[in-house]
């Protein structure tokens, strides 16, 4: 069976006809069980379920990987200084009160800046330029801040840090977004966000090693760290120049029936669109940065943000007040337990999520799990309980990445919206990532009561509004339904353009969920 032929303009011979404002697909050379595609783009047919499954694999296989390891290494430069500080980072910096906060959130102020500039230069470069480009960049200045010598050079590093990061989290669920339909991009998004906690474990194993040398060229002790993942992370950006593939019609490992299928399979759930690949447009933008699903789920990054980025930062700090008498090599592996185990429940329920196609339950669920970890840490200083309790959070908040992401892409349309919509999202939640740099403050130590309660907040809260967006939703659905025959009457005054700029304003768009 042949995927179907599909052109991305309709026939002059159409171009009069209202008809005509959808992608047309040769129904001579259409397989059985493609979609038949409705005036204003909506299938009302499911794909061949068999040739699409291949075709994912395919993709999966040449995709996923790459974006996987460069995240890695990205949360691995971004989180390092939290290794780095149990190795002497203050003492040599002269570091002292509420500077080790400062030199952090120096790091969100440039990535709050530069989010949503960055994702809509990736759409403009293309993303299999620009996140290696971005990669290359944000390698060499982890190098450079093992050569920082007091608070001033430190927050310049860390400065420059987050702008080059501030592309790659949103840059790479845009770019997933090019190969993946809404249903299955959750899980794809997880594979590679998932490296978020895998980092945190990863990077405390590679950070004991690294200070078991005595040196390394000229650096020695914390410098190190920054010296070798920063080269790693150059090494790996290089190789990525070569091995991303920026679009379906630029693979060379795709067949051209199978580039025009996938183009076909994603445009066939885009409702109003005819083109996979739209210019850059102010209407759309706009619409991606304003979509109201969107910007509630990009407040629930911003909450979960303070516990997920206050983790990334602060565990090995956590850790050193519930096992004070503990080595420091002993300090960095305990940090390795909780993030294991979250991201084998972060795989699960992103796993769930993408079979169900639901995002928002999941959602509710994670801070179910995380509540509890900090009820834990406000009821009890028994050194076990404490740590099992940074199993939960771990749990239940690192999902969150992947199903925010997968939400705000899957409640928008064409692919200047989405890459709106995807940046917006990323930065408030590294609104939320700035306030985490000072949720655990030295006076409130050891045992940070105002930071685990924060926390607590914060979940509890996103409980609640994932449950009232949930019922949003399916109330203006209900809403939808009932004016959609009025909306179509409207609909045949407009003109192509007017129509693509609707975006989730057309009549035949529903949320999900």
């Amino acid at each position: 069976m042949s995927p179907t032929k599909i052109h991305s303009e309709v026939p002059s011979s159409m171009a009069s006809s209202k008809s005509a404002q959808v992608e047309y697909i040769e129904k001579e050379n259409t397989p059985e069980g493609s979609p038949a595609r409705l005036r204003h783009g909506q299938a009302v047919q499911q794909l061949d379920e068999a040739a699409e499954s291949r075709l994912r694999r395919k993709i999966d296989l040449h995709i996923v990987p790459t974006v996987a390891i460069l995240y890695l290494f990205c949360f691995i430069d971004r989180t390092n200084i939290g290794n780095a500080r149990l190795s002497g980072l203050e003492k040599d910096l002269g570091l002292k009160g509420y500077d080790y906060n400062t030199v952090l959130s120096v790091f969100y102020v440039s990535y709050i800046i530069f989010e949503i500039p960055s994702n809509m230069a990736c759409k403009v470069i293309g993303p299999g330029w620009y996140l290696p480009a971005v990669s290359l960049g944000f390698g060499v200045t982890t190098v450079a801040f093992a050569f920082v010598r007091d608070i001033n050079a430190a927050c310049g590093v860390r400065f420059l840090l987050g702008a080059l990061e501030a592309g790659v989290l949103p840059g790479v669920a845009y770019y997933m977004s090019r190969w993946y339909r809404r249903g299955e991009l959750v899980f794809r998004l997880c594979l590679y966000i998932v490296m978020g906690p895998f980092a945190g474990a990863f990077g405390g194993v590679l950070a004991s090693a690294i200070l078991s040398l005595d040196h390394f060229g000229g650096t020695r002790s914390w410098e190190m760290i920054f010296a070798i993942e920063g080269i790693i992370t150059v090494g790996l950006s290089c190789i990525a120049f070569f091995t991303l593939t920026d679009r379906p019609e630029t693979a060379r490992w795709l067949s051209p029936e199978e580039k025009q299928f996938a183009t076909q399979r994603i445009l066939s759930e885009r409702v109003g669109s005819t083109e996979l690949l739209d210019k850059l447009d102010v209407p759309k933008t706009l619409r991606g940065i304003f979509n109201p699903v969107g910007l509630t789920t990009a407040v629930v990054l911003l909450l979960i943000n303070i516990t997920v980025q206050g983790l990334a930062f602060f565990l090995p700090t956590i850790v050193r007040t519930i096992f004070p008498d503990r080595s420091v090599v002993t300090q960095q592996l305990l940090t390795v337990p909780p993030y294991t185990f979250g991201s084998f429940v972060v795989l699960t329920i992103c796993w769930f999520s993408w079979k169900l196609d639901r995002r928002n339950y999941f959602m509710t669920l994670g801070s179910s799990i995380v509540i509890p970890g900090y009820i834990i840490f406000l009821a009890t200083t028994n050194s076990m309980a404490r740590y099992i309790a940074t199993f939960l959070v771990a749990a239940g908040s690192f999902s969150f990445g992947a199903l925010t992401q997968a939400q705000s892409a899957a409640n928008v349309v064409s692919d200047t919206a989405r890459s709106a919509a995807i940046g917006t999202t990323v930065m408030f939640g590294n609104i939320g990532g700035l306030i985490s740099t000072w949720s655990f403050l030295p006076a409130d130590g050891p045992n940070y009561p105002v930071g685990n309660g924060l926390n607590l907040a914060t979940n509890s809260t996103i409980v609640l509004t994932t449950l009232l967006l949930g019922w949003w939703m399916r109330m203006d659905n209900k809403k939808r339904d009932r004016q959609s025959a009025a909306g179509h009457q409207a609909l045949q005054e407009a003109s192509e353009r007017q129509i693509h700029d609707l975006d989730w304003r057309h009549p035949d768009f529903r949320w999900k969920d």
